[in-house]
């Protein structure tokens, strides 16, 4: 490898996967499955950014049962016939030289939801009862997730047995489908991430009470998952780092958690926060760049895990900065690739990394490449 190589564009080696770059889409929810279903969409939305350059592309939140949606349209894994439009869009991204990865959810009492552009308000239980798949909100305890949303159904150790093979299924599913990776979603308010806080986890039984109580369920869905993904697939874990509210989870019980799922056979600890109720989006840290790199640094260093970055991480030299100076492992964007699909190949192209568009499609590199010496010597003579 050329030693002047930026480390954003040196290779990791994740279990048997060798990722081409460090470089990663975060999962963001596109409300535009059909029953569960991939359509088109997906197809054109994440295959973009394999064009793109990123070295891995996470999928949206994908339920591993239907009532785990987030909302009607969420992408969803627990039925066989959704493996078929799913390999689709892997062998899509394979073929254009990315890895692909699936995060798998279940949205737990926030489940039912608008999609942002039409508010984001809680779904009613009418709307829900209506839909082609009815659903109720599940949860630890019977808690709202905040002001307009019911209270969930207060899982049973049944319930919480099938969740956990819930995961499973999905698991198995997703290897079917000719993923790369598995992502569980253990933030953002979420079923499991409702199980970890005290705030909204008032159980007294096996599932709740203290840390070691409050984190079984996450454990448990862990170890399912990690044995039935095969051993040479990397297992990444999405966390909330911080809740964001006085007495709930924190940085200290998330370091606890990310070594005991390593111990599961978890590899990657993604590294968000909040969410765990509308309150808790204003957290008590300023929401300036990489304002959740901190998070992914000590977890890092103290629970002795790879890591990955996300959170307003919008500039090359910033994403290469986070990585020399050992703060991640991974650098996830989401907006920004959204903004700027492309924003894997630009970042080469600041860091002198890719000078001769050598990296790009085929098809479009052939093309930038004859047109770089022509726009030179017209920005030269103006």
């Amino acid at each position: 490898m050329h030693p002047a190589q930026p480390l954003l564009f040196q290779p990791i080696r994740l279990r048997d996967l060798e990722l081409k770059n460090r470089i990663v889409i975060s999962p963001m929810c596109q409300h535009a499955a059909q029953s569960g279903h991939a359509t088109a969409w997906h197809l054109v939305h994440l295959g973009k950014f394999a064009l793109g350059g990123a070295g891995l592309i996470l999928t949206e939140s994908t339920a591993v049962d239907p009532r785990g949606r987030i909302g009607t349209a969420d992408l969803g894994l627990w039925q066989d016939s959704q493996i078929e439009p799913l390999k689709t869009l892997v062998d899509f991204v394979h073929s254009n030289g990315a890895a692909i990865g699936i995060q798998l959810a279940h949205a737990g009492r926030k489940a039912g939801s608008q999609p942002l552009w039409e508010g984001g308000a809680a779904l009613s239980d009418a709307q829900l009862a209506a839909d082609a798949h009815p659903w109720e909100r599940l949860g630890p305890s019977k808690l709202p997730a905040g002001p307009g949303w019911t209270a969930p159904k207060a899982l049973s150790a049944q319930d919480i047995a099938a969740i956990v093979r819930s995961f499973a299924d999905a698991t198995r599913r997703a290897n079917a489908a000719g993923f790369d990776a598995v992502e569980l979603h253990f933030g953002h308010g979420y079923l499991v991430a409702s199980f970890l806080s005290p705030l909204s986890n008032l159980r007294r039984d096996e599932w709740g009470g203290n840390l070691a109580g409050r984190m079984k369920l996450a454990l448990d869905i862990a170890r399912a998952v990690r044995a039935i993904w095969p051993a040479g697939k990397p297992l990444f874990c999405r966390i909330s780092a911080v809740d964001g509210s006085e007495g709930g989870w924190s940085l200290e019980d998330s370091i606890v958690l990310a070594k005991e799922l390593a111990a599961c056979g978890v590899d990657v600890i993604d590294c968000s926060s909040g969410g765990l109720t509308e309150e808790t989006r204003a957290l008590p840290v300023p929401r300036g760049l990489g304002f959740q790199v901190p998070f992914s640094e000590r977890i890092r260093h103290d629970a002795h895990v790879k890591t990955q970055a996300v959170g307003m991480i919008v500039d090359a030299h910033q994403a290469e900065a986070i990585l020399t100076q050992g703060k991640a492992d991974l650098i996830a964007i989401g907006r920004e690739a959204l903004f700027d699909p492309y924003w894997a190949h630009h970042a080469a192209q600041t860091l002198n990394a890719d000078p001769s568009y050598a990296q790009w499609p085929l098809r479009h590199g052939i093309w930038l490449a004859r047109r770089a010496p022509i726009l030179a010597s017209a920005q030269a003579n103006p």
